[in-house]
């Protein structure tokens, strides 16, 4: 079989173009195509007035050889890639060895759980949060009553922050391996949608991820695994042996018992400040990470649509349309665009109380009425906070209290129009031509109140310069919500080439808190290579 790329083709284009398109592509006659199955598939929109459908496909051929040959040199024909996953190491039957622990149910310790339980090991998982339909519950409880759960929020409970977004699931990781893949397939075993296995930019959206991870629970469970909701972990048991090295040993949990546990996961997100202290205090390598903090800006969709799509704006085919941005400012400082939610809204997204967080979320559909991203300022540990691993967490933390009293200290947002931040003066009145989508709803103030100057400032720079990329993009009714602060973790709990911990043996740093991923997809992929990892560890140990 090979794998044909860049097959492009007209917006309106019949189903039997494409079979005519690979032929003519090849210079093959009909009979010689024997089968082709679409591998991706994504548009060009970068001539708005030709607006092209580009295809990768796999083709098998009469004489694939010959065909090969002679367009030997053609980087898009080539052998299709074998994307089939192959576990690494299984249980042998009978095994009794010690169950691996994994901390946290966001993608990263559910996939990792997923593959521990396919390969016979029966993990149990540890969540602090509750199960997904309670958990959402309690969301909606800050949306739309102001009332926060420090404990089941946007943040923490099954599904992780992934729940509440976009569901976005593409990743620019490298993955020779096609762990991509075999997270896409059990996504669409546990009920998404199977076009998520061929467009190039698939996402699911909030209320699939929520019966997915239902889903998802189910197999591990049917395979031996045990959750374990609403226990929070409170302490590391970390022992030294004769050679002074240093071994995990057990776990103290929320409900006062104590966990035997030599195989541990680490898969808390980039919300679980606690937890970092713990590891912080019993010696953990932990050391500062830069992230980014922002705001969230909203447009009308239609808006965006125009300015990607033009004269195609509103194509079913095509869908909502999702922008990128970036700027270089002369500050050094980079600005950009970040979890860009097409037809989506943004929503309350802290953990702790008495602070403003905001997220994006979008549904499978993308059809509401605003188009938000988050637009942030890169922050660096050497320059913007210096002392000390977790001075991170008390950077966020200074912004998202600001937020919280410029919102009016009840859940409320802070929020800006670009034309007012751009003139330097404070948002007040009436809303323009954009209604803010944030619940539990925004107040109009000035964003300086709960944001570093320099962000600010840079923030400033890059409007207009987006604005001229797209159009409409600086409108002075264009509403900016505060503040964006969660990233990316601020810490990174660093490991080795065996996927452990530098210095603690036993305990495996995962996905995004552990500094290691940056979204749904590669999260997941991490969990899969540190459930790998632990596996061979424990069923094949080395000497």
């Amino acid at each position: 079989m090979l794998r044909l790329t860049e097959l492009k083709l007209p917006l309106d284009h019949s189903p039997d173009d494409l079979e005519a398109a690979i032929c003519d592509r090849l210079r093959i006659a009909r009979e010689d195509l024997v089968r082709f199955a679409l591998a991706k598939r994504g548009n060009d929109a970068r001539r708005k007035s030709a607006i092209q459908l580009v295809y990768a496909v796999d083709v098998t051929l009469r004489d694939e050889a010959e065909v090969l040959a002679r367009h030997a040199g053609d980087k898009d024909l080539r052998p299709s890639p074998d994307t089939a996953y192959r576990f690494p190491v299984k249980a042998p039957s009978g095994w009794n060895g010690q169950r691996p622990v994994v901390i946290g149910a966001g993608p990263c310790g559910l996939l990792a759980a997923l593959i521990l339980a396919q390969m016979g090991l029966k993990p149990i998982i540890i969540e602090r949060g509750k199960a997904v339909r309670e958990r959402t519950k309690d969301t909606w409880g800050l949306w739309r009553r102001s009332v926060l759960n420090p404990e089941s929020n946007v943040q923490f409970g099954e599904g992780g922050a992934g729940t509440f977004s976009d569901g976005k699931l593409y990743s620019r990781i490298k993955d020779p391996r096609h762990l991509g893949r075999k997270v896409l397939v059990e996504f669409v075993k546990a009920g998404a949608p199977e076009e998520i296995l061929i467009e190039a930019h698939p996402h699911i959206g909030t209320f699939r991820l929520v019966t997915m991870v239902m889903s998802m629970r189910e197999t591990i469970e049917a395979l031996g695994g045990e959750y374990r909701f609403e226990t929070r972990v409170e302490d590391f048991e970390i022992a030294e042996d004769h050679a002074g090295t240093r071994r995990l040993t057990g776990l103290r949990l929320s409900d006062g018992s104590t966990l035997a546990a030599s195989h541990v996961i680490l898969a808390v997100g980039h919300s679980a400040r606690d937890t970092f202290h713990v590891l912080h205090d019993r010696g953990v390598h932990i050391e500062a990470k830069p992230f980014a903090i922002g705001v969230r800006i909203e447009h009308p969709q239609s808006w965006i649509d125009r300015a990607r799509y033009g004269a195609f704006a509103g194509n079913k085919v095509l869908g909502a349309a999702a922008y990128a941005a970036s700027h270089a400012c002369k500050t050094g400082r980079t600005v950009y665009s970040f979890c860009m939610c097409p037809g989506g809204r943004v929503v309350a997204a802290t953990s702790e109380e008495g602070r403003v967080v905001t997220n994006g979320m979008s549904q499978y559909s993308r059809a509401e009425f605003n188009a938000n991203s988050g637009l942030v300022v890169d922050i660096d540990p050497a320059r913007d906070y210096p002392g000390g691993p977790l001075a991170g967490i008390a950077f966020q933390r200074k912004w998202e209290s600001l937020a919280f009293t410029a919102g009016g200290g009840d859940y409320r947002a802070p929020a800006q129009k670009v034309g007012d931040l751009l003139a330097g003066r404070p948002s007040s009145g009436d809303f323009g031509s954009v209604v803010p989508s944030y619940k539990p709803g925004v107040r109009l103030t000035d964003l300086g109140q709960c944001l570093p100057d320099y962000v600010i400032a840079s923030i400033r720079e890059a409007l207009p310069i987006f604005g001229r990329q797209i159009p409409g993009y600086d409108h002075p009714d264009v509403i900016m919500t505060g503040v964006e602060t969660r990233t990316s973790s601020p810490v990174r709990i660093r490991r080795g080439p065996d996927l452990q911990s530098v210095n603690t043996r036993g305990l495996y740093p995962a996905g995004e808190g552990a500094g290691y991923a940056g979204g749904i997809l590669s999260a997941a992929v991490d969990g899969i290579r540190v459930a790998e990892a632990l596996a061979l560890d424990l069923v094949q140990p080395q000497a």
